[in-house]
C-alpha cells in the first residue's frame, strides 16, 4: 500500500513527463523508504487494532460524528498541525513540509453505506477480518494512520505539507457532501494542488489516475391515497414512478466517456389494496465527464416531470393532481410532485 500510494503520488505531482517507472525506482531505492516500509511492518498490529477500533464505531451516512471525533483524537495524538473538524464534519490535520512545495490532500471516508442500526462486530477469519464496512472505508482510515507514523519514524521530509483527511458524505445521499464542501468552500480550497483518496485499503486494487462526476437524487412522488376499490382512478404514486424508472431504463449513455446510472432504492405504499400517497425512488448517476453527466441529469429531470404530467392526464380524478410546481423543479436531491 504505502508503495502504490508513494509512486502515485510523485506522478501525480510530477504529471505525465516524468517516466513512472524511474519515479518509482527512485522511491523504492531510497533509504527512508525502506525504513518507512520496515516500520509499517512492524506497526502491522496497532494497524489491524486500529482497523477493528474505527470500525465498531458506527458512521452511517449523515451520522458520521463518532467515528470523526475517535479519528480526529487519533491525528492530535501524532502530532499534526491545525487539527480540525469543519463544519461539514470532515476530519484533518496538516503534516507540514519544509515550504515551497504545493500542498497534497490525502483521504479516506469517515461513512460506511450500511445504514444506522446494522450491527457491527470484528470477526477474524484466518487473516482476514470480516465487519460491515471494514474494508469499505474504516481500514482506509487506520493505514493513513499507520502512513504517518511510518513517515515519522523515517524522518521523511516534504517540501510541500500534506493534509490528512477522514472525508464525510461518501456514500449513498451524502453525495460527496464532505469532497465537495472541501474543495468548494472549505480553507484549503484554493491551496490543494494533488488529491488522493484512498478506498478499500488492502484490496489488491490498481491505482486510478482521474475524477468520476456524480449526482444521487431522491425523488419522490405524492398523492391523496385510497382505497384501491373504492377509490379506483385517483391518481398513483406508484405508476408515476413506475413509468419514470421504465423510461430511465431507455436512456443512452456513451461507453465513453464512461456514464452510468441506477435506481437502487425504491420504496413506497403500505398494502397490497392501497393507493398509495407516496412513492420514492434513489437515483445514482456518474460519469468521467461533466458534459455527459449534466446532459444525463437533464434527460432523468425532463423524465421524472413527464412521469408526473402522464400520470395526472391518465386519471378520473383532476382535482387530485400531484403535479410538481416550477419553484420544485429546483429542490434537487429531494425532488416532491
Amino acid at each position: 500500500m504505502w508503495l502504490r500510494l508513494g509512486a502515485a503520488a510523485l506522478v501525480l505531482l510530477q504529471g505525465l513527463t516524468a517516466d513512472p517507472a524511474s519515479i518509482v525506482a527512485g522511491v523504492t531505492s531510497n533509504a527512508k523508504f525502506k525504513t518507512a516500509l520496515a516500520a509499517l511492518d512492524a506497526d502491522h498490529d496497532r494497524l489491524i487494532a486500529e482497523t477493528i477500533q474505527l470500525t465498531e464505531i458506527p458512521a452511517p451516512p449523515f451520522k458520521e460524528d463518532a467515528r470523526g471525533i475517535a479519528f480526529l483524537t487519533r491525528l492530535r495524538g501524532l502530532g499534526l498541525a491545525d487539527v480540525e473538524r469543519d463544519e461539514e464534519g470532515n476530519v484533518m490535520g496538516i503534516r507540514p513540509g519544509t515550504g515551497g512545495g504545493p500542498l497534497v490532500a490525502i483521504a479516506a471516508h469517515l461513512d460506511t453505506v450500511f445504514p444506522e442500526g446494522t450491527p457491527i462486530h470484528v470477526v477474524r477469519d484466518g487473516t482476514k477480518l470480516r465487519a460491515p464496512g471494514v474494508g469499505d472505508n474504516s481500514r482506509s482510515l487506520a493505514v493513513l494512520l499507520a502512513m504517518i507514523r511510518a513517515m515519522d519514524v523515517a524522518k521523511i521530509e516534504t517540501a510541500g505539507d500534506i493534509l490528512f483527511i477522514g472525508d464525510v458524505g461518501e456514500e449513498g445521499l451524502g453525495d460527496l457532501r464532505g469532497m465537495k464542501f472541501l474543495f468548494g468552500k472549505g480553507k484549503y480550497k484554493d491551496r490543494i494542488k494533488t488529491f488522493i483518496a484512498l478506498d478499500d485499503a488492502g484490496s489488491g486494487a490498481d491505482i486510478t489516475r482521474g475524477a468520476v462526476g456524480s449526482k444521487r437524487y431522491r425523488v419522490t412522488y405524492k398523492g391523496p391515497g385510497g382505497h384501491s376499490y373504492s377509490a379506483f382512478g385517483l391518481v398513483s404514486p406508484t405508476l408515476a414512478l413506475g413509468q419514470a424508472i421504465a423510461a430511465i431504463g431507455q436512456v443512452q449513455v456513451p461507453a465513453k466517456p464512461k456514464t452510468t446510472f441506477n435506481v437502487g432504492v425504491v420504496s413506497g405504499g403500505a398494502s397490497v389494496n392501497a393507493i398509495p400517497s407516496e412513492a420514492s425512488m434513489e437515483i445514482d448517476m456518474r460519469s468521467e465527464s461533466a458534459t455527459e453527466i449534466e446532459k444525463l441529469d437533464a434527460a432523468v429531470r425532463t423524465i421524472v416531470l413527464k412521469a408526473a404530467d402522464d400520470e395526472n392526464r391518465a386519471r378520473r380524478d383532476k382535482k387530485s393532481l400531484f403535479r410538481c410546481r416550477p419553484e420544485d423543479s429546483i429542490g434537487w436531491p429531494v425532488k416532491v410532485c
